[in-house]
């Protein structure tokens, strides 16, 4: 999903050249009447008809598709924004064309290995379904992006653990951000469950699932 029609088609012909399958589409709205027939997605974040980052919400709103946003804006802060929409990675213009090829192989590989074993998990009033990736809190149902279920769930079938930054980013991120990614997502993931005291920062360490 590219807003330029020459770089797509120099994307779309080295992607071929190495086996993938392409489907390319210029707008948004396109876009998201497209994206349940990929594998994967790559967004062009600076589209002619809306916010690339309303796309990526729609994207994640409806399923779990990987997504690797591809933009021009390169700031700490554009990077967040992507990654709280719902991005799986983040790639900055202009890249090389292997360094995008690891970086899908990487995220197929991170969402095909590390999608949770099918144990729903009850914490109180918080019952979290893997099977579906589906959190309920009370009985209502909170929506969260794939890291943020990610993280949630790491930490509730480790409940009595405090889990290292390290860890998480490794089993999470792969690695790839930064310590403020890690701070950004747990505090979103506290704002959608309503208090902060579900998710305790343990200093110098880690975090630990609480009781809300």
């Amino acid at each position: 999903m590219d807003s330029n029609a020459a770089e797509a088609e120099t994307l779309t012909h080295g992607l071929r050249r190495h086996g993938h399958e392409v489907a390319v589409v210029g707008t948004a709205a396109a876009a998201l009447g497209s994206f349940e027939e990929a594998d994967i997605v790559l967004l062009d974040l600076e589209l002619p008809d809306l916010d690339g980052l309303e796309v990526c919400r729609g994207i994640r709103a409806a399923c779990d598709k990987p997504v690797i946003a591809v933009t021009s804006r390169g700031a700490e802060l554009d990077r967040v924004l992507g990654l709280q929409a719902g991005a799986d990675d983040y790639l900055v213009k202009p890249y090389g064309f292997r360094e995008l090829l690891a970086r899908m192989e990487a995220v197929l590989r991170r969402t095909q290995t590390t999608a949770p074993a099918v144990r729903t998990v009850s914490h109180g009033p918080l019952e979290i379904d893997p099977s579906v990736r589906r959190v309920l809190l009370d009985g209502r149902r909170i929506d969260l992006t794939r890291k943020e279920f990610d993280l949630l769930y790491l930490l509730a079938t480790n409940p009595d653990t405090v889990i290292p930054r390290k860890r998480l980013m490794l089993e999470i991120w792969g690695d790839s951000w930064s310590r403020r990614t890690v701070d950004t997502h747990v505090g979103t993931l506290r704002s959608k469950l309503g208090a902060s005291s579900w998710v305790i920062t343990v200093r110098g360490v880690g975090f630990q699932l609480g009781h809300g």
